[in-house]
């Protein structure tokens, strides 16, 4: 069975195809970059299975190329907003996914992220750097501590809750969280759920964690931003249109609040004239998330075993159910 491979990728995963001899005939895009959308049509025609990322829009007009050979989609991600479900689904298609396994890396990144936007270590290193460090100044470089903080997190999934409970030891005084519902889990790390509108005013550092719905799309805008402390720092790892950047831009730039970290933007990568740059008080990372080099092999193995599983009509080790 022919199966098209859109990237690059770690080495675990191609071993697992590669040795499946006699079951799939694989093509690839061989390259770091992002397939141009010209070659992503041309490689998925005839296709039984697509091995896709997140930055693939596979839509109608990818899955008609495909043809009705095109059994399985196994995405190297957590998310599938890049997916167009109800396409997929009407077509039979099986979709495989990357849950639980980037969970401590993308925690890890999002504290380590929120540590550094906090008490500025980008400035820090700049001043350095420059010739800015003079002598030891009282309130030079001053910025914001966890302990005695509230921390909202927006979303307390496995992610949302991996945060919480790395956070929690920094000396957390209370932990709000808001979502569809209050989770059970939630008691494990003393979380306080709250609607929206209580988080956003009364933390002291908020975390977004949450998937891109059509309800969080745009969810942190002017409105939300108007509501944050001045003192408050805005943290997101979870999808840059979660957040509307202008709004975010106007925030940081009024010292509306006072400063935001982000590992995902709209679009990515952001454009090196994007007004966010300008800004001292916004930390913008390059969607380096899951990027430990265990936790990308471990991606890559799981993402080439759900191909494996829907081409040959067994069980996927992380099938999505939609």
């Amino acid at each position: 069975m022919k199966v098209f491979i859109t990237r690059r990728i770690p080495q675990e995963g191609m071993k697992i195809l590669t040795e499946a001899t006699g079951v799939c005939e694989v093509s690839q895009w061989d390259s770091d970059e992002p397939v141009p959308r010209s070659e992503l049509l041309k490689g998925v025609q005839g296709a039984h299975g697509l091995l896709c990322l997140l930055s693939d829009k596979i839509d109608a007009e990818v899955l008609d190329a495909a043809g009705p050979n095109l059994k399985v989609i196994s995405t190297m991600s957590v998310g599938f907003d890049h997916l167009a479900l109800e396409e997929i689904k009407k077509r039979g298609i099986r979709v495989g996914y990357t849950p639980d396994v980037l969970t401590d890396a993308t925690a890890e990144l999002t504290v380590a992220l929120l540590l550094a936007t906090a008490r500025r270590l980008p400035e820090g290193v700049e001043e350095v750097k420059k010739g800015g460090w003079s002598s030891w100044k009282p309130l030079w470089l001053c910025g914001y501590g966890l302990s005695g903080s509230t921390v909202g997190v927006i979303g307390l999934g496995r992610i949302g809750m991996a945060i919480a409970q790395r956070l929690l030891p920094f000396g957390v005084k209370r932990l709000l969280y808001t979502g569809r519902t209050a989770k059970a889990h939630g008691a494990e790390v003393n979380g306080e759920f709250v609607p929206l509108d209580e988080l956003v005013s009364e933390s002291d550092f908020i975390v977004v964690s949450c998937s891109l719905t059509p309800e969080t799309q745009g969810l942190c805008d002017k409105a939300f931003f108007s509501k944050m402390k001045k003192t408050a720092v805005f943290i997101n790892s979870s999808r840059g249109a979660v957040v509307n950047q202008e709004d975010l831009y106007e925030a940081l730039s009024r010292g509306q609040i006072a400063a935001a970290g982000l590992d995902v933007t709209t679009p990515e990568p952001l454009p090196t004239s994007h007004p966010l740059l300008t800004l001292k008080n916004c930390v913008v990372l390059p969607h380096i998330g899951s990027a430990t080099y265990s936790t990308r092999g471990v991606m890559s193995a799981l993402t080439a075993q759900n191909l494996l599983g829907g081409l040959q009509g067994s069980d996927m080790p992380s099938e999505l159910s939609f």
